[in-house]
């Protein structure tokens, strides 16, 4: 049996400031920083031991990880990262507040974009700089992999691969992997691992800083085991 903890980032700058981050490469704010922290000494007080680190390439997720981990004494351990953890990318909405876009569009068409399963935003150009085509960071991939927005759906599809080619043959071999990622990508992770409905699903939150514990037996039965609590 292996274990998966999964773990939000701590809280950013532009989770802060209400803005769609998506893909943007923002910093944790200091609040961030301290629930990242916690997240480490709730982990030890409960014991557990993650044998390796997956993360997106994100900062705010990295930065999350290396944070808890140092407060666990387990900054050794291996670590992935993928671009397949990223957050959902939010297309032309990134960078903007959430208040104004709801005074362009409406409250109701902004949850949609936020917590539906199917409803993508408005895509964002690939001339735009700020289209991961132009990012360093994804340089070696094929730009036809790149996205120019997600829905959910879209975020489990690309994730899923990554989850069933690294993470799957790591817990049938009974290790305890942390994954420090974000909202969506972690939502598209539960909505699998609990086999949850495309209408469920809107009513799920992942906070910031909160390990999420879950057991996996050899089947890929995941038993979420509990949230730990500040």
């Amino acid at each position: 049996m292996g274990q998966l903890i999964l773990l939000r980032h701590g809280q950013s700058i532009w989770n802060l400031e209400q803005k769609f981050t998506g893909w943007v490469d923002v910093d944790l704010t200091e609040k961030g920083k301290d629930e990242a922290l916690d997240a480490g000494k709730m982990m030890n007080e409960e014991g557990l031991k993650p044998d390796i680190v997956h993360t997106s390439l994100l900062r705010r997720s990295i930065k999350t990880s290396d944070m808890a981990l140092d407060v666990m004494g387990r900054s050794w351990i291996p670590v992935y990262r993928h671009w397949r953890l990223n957050e959902r990318h939010y297309g032309a909405l990134q960078g903007q507040t959430r208040e104004g876009v709801k005074k362009i569009y409406s409250s109701e068409q902004v949850r949609k974009w936020r917590r539906s399963y199917d409803v993508v935003p408005p895509a964002l150009s690939r001339d735009d700089p700020g289209h991961p085509v132009h990012d360093t960071k994804y340089q070696n991939l094929a730009p036809e992999v790149l996205p120019d927005s997600e829905c959910l759906k879209d975020v489990l599809s690309r994730m899923l691969p990554y989850y069933y080619d690294v993470m799957v043959p790591q817990l049938k071999a009974g290790l305890s992997l942390l994954v420090s990622a974000h909202g969506n990508s972690l939502r598209a992770l539960v909505m699998h691992l609990e086999d949850i409905g495309r209408e469920e699903i809107l009513n799920l939150e992942i906070p910031n800083g909160v390990p999420i514990v879950y057991d996996v037996t050899e089947d890929l039965v995941a038993t979420r085991t509990h949230w730990l609590e500040r």
